[in-house]
């Protein structure tokens, strides 16, 4: 199933993480998953967020949990998920139906149908981590998504741009 644009119509024009000061990463980020739960989390008209957390490099092949809202998740998970392919690629992922992928697919929450997942990147382009979304809906996330969410992650200064999402990688 191919679905060209994301099923709910999030509204990140009203950016709320703009002019807030976070004193260093694990505050940001824990920011940025609290106001992206507020705006988005749960169902309904614009929301469909089911989960929302970041991922960090860890000791060997894994990528640790760092800040996650709203129910614990996978940690570690292995490079072979959507979040390690995003991390290797350093490309924006955006999987409609999570079915399709097998063993591709890590399921911390068997309701979860579909991701999107957004490569951070250090200052000097080093990719540090990834953040991951998930909805209990198929085709929930579509290039805007990851437009939005990018705009509210350099804002926190969790990565040094926007991701492009002219070489997103959809499945």
């Amino acid at each position: 199933m191919t679905v060209s644009v994301s099923r709910y119509r999030r509204d990140f024009v009203r950016n709320p993480v703009v002019g807030w000061e976070c004193s260093g990463r694990e505050a940001a980020m824990r920011r940025f998953v609290d106001v992206a739960w507020e705006e988005f989390g749960g169902e309904g008209s614009g929301r469909g967020v089911s989960w929302i957390g970041f991922y960090g490099k860890g000791p060997g092949e894994d990528l640790i949990l760092l800040e996650r809202r709203d129910k614990p998740a996978c940690s570690p998970i292995g490079l072979h998920g959507m979040c390690g392919r995003s991390w290797l690629s350093r490309r924006v992922v955006i999987v409609d139906d999570v079915r399709t992928l097998g063993e591709g697919y890590i399921a911390c929450d068997p309701r979860d149908l579909s991701e999107l997942v957004i490569p951070l990147f250090e200052p000097d382009g080093t990719c540090w981590g990834v953040l991951d979304v998930d909805s209990y809906a198929t085709g929930a996330f579509g290039p805007d998504d990851a437009a939005g969410f990018g705009g509210w992650l350099k804002a926190l200064g969790l990565t040094r741009e926007a991701p492009d999402v002219s070489s997103m990688l959809r499945l």
